[in-house]
C-alpha cells in the first residue's frame, strides 16, 4: 500500500467520525448552537478545549518555529502556556459566574452600553478573522503536500469541510467533534516524537531525549551540544542563545500571554459546562490535555533540526531523499544551485556577504507557470526552477517554510507509512478544530450581540440560529481569501497578530469590568478603542504599508505591539474615568456578586442604552 493511500485511508476516516459527531450532535436551539446546552462534563469539555486552544500554529507552525529559532522560539510557549493561566485564574470563573455566553454580551451589560457591545463585536470579529486567517492558511498547506494540490486549492478544500460541521452543529456539535480531534492529536504529536527520540538519543520519552546524548555518531555528544555545533559551522547562532532583543522578546510574550485571555473563542468554551465548579474541573483538564502536546513540541523542533541538516546539507540533489522531492514538487521546499556543482549547500548568515541566509530575493518562491517552456521550469540537474531572482550575496542554497517541518520531521526519520499518515490526519484536526471554535464566535457575535441585541431584538430562536449560519459562510469566504493571501506566510506570526489583537483590545476590558466598580462606560469604550486602533495601525504599516525595521518602536515588532496597545488601553481607560466620574451603584452592586464565592448563581439581564 503506497503513503498516499494510507494518508487517505487515515484522512477519510477522521472526517467521516468529525461529520458523523456533527450531524448527530446538530444543534436545535440557540442555548445548544451557542453553549451545547450546558451539560458538558469537566473531562470533555477539558479536551475539547484544548483542541480549541491547539490551532494550526500550535501543531504546525510552532515545532517549526523552534526548530528555526531555537531559544527564540520559547516565546511562544511561555506566552501561550502562561496566558492560559491567567485566563482560568483571572477571566473564567468570574466570567461564568455572571452568566453571559459571549464577550460582546458581557461587556455590553457591564459597562450598560449598546455601544460598548458594538465595539466589542467589531474587535471580535478582527481577532477572530486574524486568527482564522492562519488556521485557513494552515489547512491549506496539509492539504497541499497531502493531495499534491496548490495552497489555495487546499485552504478552499478546509474552508468547505469546517463549514459542513461547524456552520451546522453549532457550539454542540464542535464540542464533541473537538473531543475526537484532541484524541487524534495527540496520538499523531507524540509518536512520531518517541520514535525519533529513540532513533536519535536513545531514548524512549522525547523530553529525555533533548536533555540526553546525541548516540547517531561518535562520539557520544550531549544533543544539544551537538545541535549548537552543527549550527556554528553552518554560520548560525548557536541554538540555545537567542538574538531577539530583550524589549522584543518580552512584549511578543507579554502580548501572546495576556491575547491568550482575552480570547473569545476560549472564554464560551467554558460556558458548555453546567456550573463555577465544573469551570474550574474543566480548566485543570484543559491544563493537563495541553501539557501532553506543549511539552513534547521544543524536541520535534529540534530533532527536526537535526534531521533536515543530517539529510539534506551537502547532499547531492540526484541523490536527495524522495520526501525532498515531493515538498520541492508542492513549492514547499526550493533548492536554487547557486554555484553549479549540483550540491545542496544550507549556510547561515555567518556565511554571507549580507548577514543574511535568503535563497532569493523575494520573501517566498516564485515559479514560472505551468505553460512556460520546460527549460524555464525544470533545471539541468532535475530540480524545480525559480522564477525568483537568486541572492547571490550568500551561498545558502536551501529554502523551506517553516511550517512544514512537523510534517516533514517524519519523512525526515524514515518512520513508518502509518505513523505518517496520523500525522497528517493530525495537522489537519489541529486546523480544523479551531477554526470552528473561531468560526462559532464569528457567527454569534454577528448573529446574537450585533443582530438580536442590537439591530433587530425581536429575533425568533430559529431566525437568529440561521442568521448565525448566514454570518459563518460569510466569514469562511472572508477568511478563505486571507488564507490564501494572507498577512504573513508563517502562520505562527499570522496568529500572533490576533493574540495582539485581543491583549490590546478584550484583555483590559475584560479585567477592568471583573476587578473595577467603579469603571464607567466611557472609559471603557475609549481605552478598547485607542487600544485595538494603535494595534490594527502598527500591524497594518508594517505588515502591508512597507514599514521598515528602523522604524519599528523600540524595536518591537508588529507581533509584539499588542502589549503596549494594552498599556495604552488601561492608560486611557483610568483616565477618561477620572474625568467622567464612577459607574452607576446598581453597576457596582452587580460587580461586586460575581466576587462572592457561593455557586454560580443567575445572572439577570441587564440590557442600557447609551
Amino acid at each position: 500500500m503506497s503513503q498516499d493511500t494510507l494518508n487517505f485511508i487515515f484522512i477519510g476516516l477522521s472526517f467521516a467520525l468529525y461529520i458523523t459527531i456533527a450531524v448527530r450532535s446538530r444543534a436545535a436551539s440557540t442555548k445548544e448552537y451557542y453553549t451545547a446546552g450546558g451539560g458538558v462534563s469537566p473531562f470533555a469539555n477539558g479536551m475539547a478545549t484544548a483542541a480549541d486552544w491547539m490551532s494550526a500554529a500550535t501543531f504546525i507552525s510552532m515545532a517549526g518555529t523552534v526548530a528555526i529559532s531555537g531559544y527564540d522560539a520559547s516565546r511562544f510557549l511561555m506566552g501561550w502556556t502562561g496566558g492560559f493561566v491567567l485566563l482560568t485564574v483571572l477571566m473564567v470563573p468570574y466570567l461564568r459566574k455572571f452568566g453571559k455566553a459571549t464577550v460582546p454580551d458581557f461587556i455590553g451589560d457591564r459597562y450598560y452600553s449598546k455601544f460598548a457591545r458594538g465595539v466589542a463585536v467589531v474587535c471580535a470579529i478582527f481577532i477572530c478573522m486574524t486568527y482564522i486567517m492562519g488556521q485557513m492558511r494552515g489547512v491549506g498547506v496539509v492539504f497541499s503536500q497531502l493531495f499534491g494540490i496548490s495552497i489555495p486549492f487546499g485552504v478552499i478544500i478546509g474552508a468547505a469541510i469546517v463549514f459542513a460541521y461547524a456552520g451546522l452543529g453549532g457550539m454542540k456539535g464542535i464540542t464533541y467533534t473537538q473531543v475526537a480531534q484532541y484524541c487524534v492529536m495527540a496520538f499523531a504529536y507524540t509518536i512520531p516524537a518517541i520514535y525519533i527520540a529513540m532513533a536519535l538519543t536513545g531514548n524512549v520519552i522525547p523530553q529525555l531525549g533533548l536533555i540526553g546524548n546525541f548516540t547517531m555518531s561518535e562520539p557520544v555528544l550531549p544533543f544539544l551540544e551537538k545541535l549548537n555545533n552543527i549550527n556554528s559551522e553552518l554560520g548560525f547562532q548557536e541554538y540555545t542563545s537567542g538574538q531577539m532583543s530583550t524589549i522584543n522578546m518580552f512584549c511578543i510574550t507579554a502580548a501572546l500571554m495576556c491575547g491568550t485571555a482575552g480570547l473569545p473563542h476560549v472564554i464560551v468554551r467554558f460556558f458548555t459546562v453546567k456550573n463555577v465548579r465544573s469551570v474550574r474541573r474543566s480548566a485543570a483538564w484543559t491544563l493537563s490535555f495541553i501539557a501532553v502536546i506543549y511539552l513534547t513540541a521544543p524536541a520535534i523542533g529540534a530533532f527536526s533540526r537535526v534531521n533536515l541538516i543530517e539529510k539534506l546539507n551537502g547532499t547531492a540533489y540526484s541523490d536527495a531523499p524522495a520526501w525532498f522531492y515531493d515538498f520541492e514538487a508542492t513549492g514547499q521546499m526550493a533548492w536554487v544551485d547557486k554555484n553549479g556543482d549540483g550540491v545542496i549547500q544550507y549556510c547561515g548568515p555567518a556565511k554571507s556577504e549580507a548577514g543574511t541566509f535568503s535563497v532569493f530575493q523575494s520573501k517566498a518562491p516564485i515559479y514560472p507557470s505551468y505553460d512556460a517552456p520546460e527549460n524555464q521550469r525544470i533545471g539541468m540537474h532535475g530540480e524545480r526552477l525559480l522564477a525568483s531572482k537568486a541572492d547571490d550575496s550568500n551561498p545558502n542554497e536551501l529554502w523551506f517554510g517553516n511550517d512544514i517541518m512537523v510534517m516533514a520531521n517524519p519523512y525526515m526519520a524514515g518512520l513508518p507509512m502509518w505513523v505518517i499518515a496520523l500525522l497528517m490526519a493530525g495537522c489537519i484536526a489541529a486546523a480544523l478544530s479551531t477554526a470552528a471554535g473561531l468560526l462559532l464566535v464569528l457567527s454569534t457575535s454577528i448573529s446574537h450581540d450585533l443582530m438580536k441585541k442590537i439591530i433587530k431584538p425581536d429575533l425568533s430562536d430559529r431566525e437568529e440560529v440561521n442568521y448565525a449560519r448566514i454570518a459563518s459562510f460569510v466569514a469562511l469566504a472572508v477568511a478563505a481569501y486571507f488564507g490564501i493571501n494572507p498577512p504573513s506566510a508563517f502562520i505562527a506570526k499570522t496568529v500572533a497578530f490576533a493574540f495582539g489583537l485581543a491583549a490590546s483590545s478584550f484583555f483590559p476590558t475584560l479585567l477592568i469590568g471583573i476587578f473595577s466598580k467603579k469603571m464607567n462606560r466611557v472609559g471603557a469604550i475609549s481605552g478598547m478603542l485607542v487600544g485595538i486602533s494603535f494595534t490594527i495601525g502598527y500591524i497594518v504599516y508594517f505588515q502591508f504599508l512597507g514599514g521598515h525595521s528602523e522604524q519599528l518602536l523600540w524595536g518591537i515588532t508588529p507581533e509584539g505591539i499588542g502589549f503596549v496597545g494594552m498599556l495604552l488601553n488601561f492608560i486611557v481607560a483610568f483616565t477618561v474615568k477620572a474625568f467622567t466620574g464612577d459607574a452607576p451603584q446598581h453597576v457596582q452592586d452587580m460587580v461586586t456578586e460575581i466576587h462572592i464565592p457561593s455557586g454560580a448563581g443567575q445572572a439577570h439581564n441587564h440590557d442600557f442604552e447609551i
